[in-house]
């Protein structure tokens, strides 16, 4: 078993949910969360100061994969979610013990 954490934009989560379900996870959980990764967030003026990084809306789900389900996983999810734009988000599979 195999525990997949898949960070998506908003929009994407209910593609993300139903790939996934599709390929057999378990479990499943859908935590908001805010961050960024090689996009650095975007600047916002703040009193008049340029330069204030802030995180980006995103959502992270959580859920267990049988180990011959994951890659099947990866690949519905990356065909759901993927938009082709910098900040699509990111995929960890982490070994259950």
């Amino acid at each position: 078993m195999r525990k997949l954490t898949v960070v998506v934009k908003p929009f994407k989560v209910d593609a993300a949910v139903r790939a996934l379900l599709e390929a057999g996870a378990v479990a499943l959980h859908v935590i908001e969360a805010r961050g960024y990764g090689r996009q650095k967030g975007h600047l916002d003026l703040y009193r008049d100061e340029p330069g204030r990084v802030t995180f980006l809306p995103k959502v992270r789900i959580e859920c267990g994969v049988a180990d011959d389900r994951v890659q099947p996983a990866i690949d519905a999810v990356l065909a759901a979610a993927r938009t082709g734009r910098i900040g699509d988000g990111k995929i960890f599979v982490e070994a259950l013990q």
